[in-house]
């Protein structure tokens, strides 16, 4: 018989469908703690090194941890890597057997497919980091509703909506300090953060939350996963300009605000942001530039444990 040296999950709200590469076999598990069980000891038995599923929502997040707890290499992909193999295949059905053969068959084929999982505590970071940010995107809907409505009964709900959002945010940032206080690690890279300028605490949390791989890997895929490197858009003699694109948006929201104020910094970004309004590139190119800057420079910072100070020439 085959071995099978890789796995793809089709995950689903009620089942998940589990198919190996290259032996091509597959079954279904519940979306529950045995199910979960049942899939663990299936891929020790059949020899599987690596499992991969499509980053599609919460519903795969207690098997994430379990495969990682049990020492398999995990991978969390884009769905769109996924269909551009459908794609490059020529396939056209689409079941969730299926596309549980098509992710394993993608498993088997990408090296960069498994990454290290983050830790239990790592994942509530990110998690209270996102409930954070939807509820400061709620309050800004509120307070523009607010400046729409002449009734003054709704203008009183619309202060009373903001006014709960806001506390609610407040204990969800006390919540999130301490438990970054408690980790001597996230401790000292939020210090370390804070000497760049334009990071404050709102930036910095967003930074160890919702890039977890800062100062872990190199400076081109730090700002290609912030979503600030420029891609080429080329073809024959046509030479097009380079656009950013994907990456993570949270990030990119953060680090663009942490431009805007280092471009007003003296010891910040402030030469470099004049230089290339003068030059004639647009605010916003020349901001994204400084953006691209900053996390390439707080990759390094992490990477070498020193602070900002230490980086300057």
């Amino acid at each position: 018989m085959t071995a099978a040296l890789a796995a793809g999950v089709d995950v689903g709200r009620d089942y998940f469908d589990v198919a190996f590469a290259p032996a091509g076999r597959t079954f279904r598990a519940p979306n529950a703690p045995s199910g979960i069980e049942a899939i663990v000891g299936r891929l020790r038995r059949a020899g599987v090194r690596k499992v991969v599923m499509e980053s599609i929502g919460s519903y795969g997040a207690r098997l994430v941890r379990a495969l990682a707890e049990a020492g398999f290499e995990v991978g969390v992909v884009d769905p769109r890597r996924i269909r551009a193999l459908r794609l490059a295949e020529g396939k056209r059905a689409k079941t969730d057997r299926l596309d549980a053969e098509l992710i394993a068959r993608f498993a088997l084929t990408m090296q960069d497919a498994a990454r290290p999982v983050p830790s239990a505590q790592a994942l509530q970071i990110r998690a209270l980091s996102t409930r954070r940010r939807q509820l400061v995107e709620m309050a800004a809907m509120e307070k523009t509703r607010l400046k729409q409505v002449l009734d003054p009964e709704l203008a009183t709900s619309c202060r009373t909506i903001i006014a709960v959002l806001a506390a609610e945010r407040a204990r969800i940032e006390v919540e999130l300090k301490s438990l970054m206080a408690g980790d001597e690690v996230h401790h000292r890279r939020e210090a370390l953060l804070r000497t760049i300028p334009g990071v404050g605490p709102a930036v910095s949390m967003t930074l160890l939350a919702d890039l977890p791989e800062l100062g872990h890997i190199d400076r081109r895929a730090i700002a290609s996963l912030a979503g600030l490197a420029p891609h080429p858009n080329e073809s024959g003699t046509r030479r097009g300009a380079a656009h950013i694109q994907g990456g993570r948006p949270c990030v990119r929201v953060a680090l663009y605000v942490a431009a805007l104020t280092a471009a007003r910094s003296d010891k910040g970004f402030k030469a470099e942001y004049q230089a290339m309004r003068a030059a004639g590139k647009p605010a916003k190119v020349a901001l994204i530039a400084i953006a691209r800057k900053l996390v390439v420079a707080a990759n390094g910072m992490l990477k070498a444990d020193r602070p900002w100070k230490a980086n300057q020439p």
